[in-house]
């Protein structure tokens, strides 16, 4: 009786490809399928809640919110993060409306908030990385700062009269808003920059292991410096579309939007404790918190539930995050 040995069955050639795909983004596709889910569900409800004009508003509704959680990833995953975010585009969304009334160039108007927030922030990235105060410490001062400072120097005065050419996120191209367009393109460049350059891959490895990252000749604090100087820039530029949607500008900061702004990075999946997490999934998440806010709307529930929902998915995200650290953990023990 002879014994025949069989060749291994080995997995179709796609196999590994896509387990390393969903391995990746798998918490992406989680967030791009709950976004589905909703349109599909309240869209068989209430068919208007999926009419052409109400997706435009959720999609392009939240787009500075997704801008500005680019910049905040960045900070997240190299174990940072920013209380005064909010405060700073309110601050920026001033001086832009400011520039842009006086006559002066409107291109001007729309550069200068993003210089200012690159300065700004990089006041904050040095206290951090050389000071060594801790960012979370050193944001909230920075927030008290912005948001005294702006309420004793405007007094919280409305600023109208804003020229038409300046209202840049009125605009559109080929057809699409422009908040959704930029959106669209800032997070497919930073996502490409952060995962394919070695400058981008490094913001990585500091924040899974600063200690490692020092061992292999990275310059740490500079990293944490440039990326607070990178989140300005990006602070900036969700500035331009949070302060063009409307013809006027009031000189007070955005409740509540820091939250936003970190709660979108977060349950996009971000590790808190850095290392981990794509802009990919910050964006789609700042996508979620529109389509559950008009959801609410459409299915006459209060609006004030969103909140509640946002932070369930927070706590429910952390505690993902927490136990599948756990578990690698434990693995890697044995």
């Amino acid at each position: 009786m002879t014994s025949q040995i069989l060749p291994a069955r080995a997995n179709p050639p796609a196999a590994a490809p896509l387990r390393r795909f969903f391995s990746e983004y798998g918490h992406e596709c989680v967030v791009a399928l709950a976004i589905l889910v909703l349109l599909v569900g309240v869209g068989l409800y209430n068919p208007r809640f999926i009419s052409a004009r109400n997706l435009g508003s959720i999609f392009s509704g939240n787009a500075y919110v997704a801008i500005a959680a680019i910049g905040m990833t960045i900070l997240i995953v190299m174990r940072q993060i920013d209380l005064s975010v909010g405060a700073l585009i309110g601050v920026l969304a001033t001086i832009s409306g400011s520039i842009a009334v006086s006559g002066a160039p409107i291109w001007l108007a729309w550069l200068a908030p993003v210089l200012c927030g690159m300065a700004i922030n990089a006041v904050s990235g040095l206290l951090v990385a050389y000071a060594g105060i801790p960012a979370i410490v050193v944001t909230l001062g920075m927030m008290a700062v912005l948001q005294g400072g702006l309420i004793s120097v405007t007094g919280g005065a409305w600023i109208s009269n804003l020229p038409a050419d300046f209202l840049l996120a009125k605009m559109a191209v080929f057809g699409l808003p422009m908040p959704l367009v930029w959106a669209i393109v800032l997070t497919i460049a930073a996502g490409l920059w952060l995962r394919l350059t070695p400058y981008g891959r490094s913001f990585y490895l500091i924040g899974g292991n600063a200690e490692a990252a020092r061992a292999v000749g990275l310059p740490v604090r500079r990293r944490i410096v440039m990326a607070f100087v990178i989140h300005g820039a990006f602070a900036g530029l969700a500035t331009l579309m949070f302060a063009t949607q409307l013809q006027v500008i009031q000189s007070t900061t955005p409740p509540n939007l820091e939250l936003l702004v970190i709660t979108a990075s977060v349950i996009g999946g971000v590790s808190i404790l850095g290392g981990t997490g794509t802009v990919f999934g910050s964006s789609l998440a700042a996508v979620l918190f529109a389509a559950i806010g008009s959801a609410l709307i459409f299915v006459n529930v209060s609006a004030y539930w969103q909140r509640a929902f946002i932070g369930a998915l927070i706590l429910l995200t952390v505690g993902a995050d927490m136990l599948r650290r756990r578990r690698a953990a434990s693995a890697g023990g044995k």
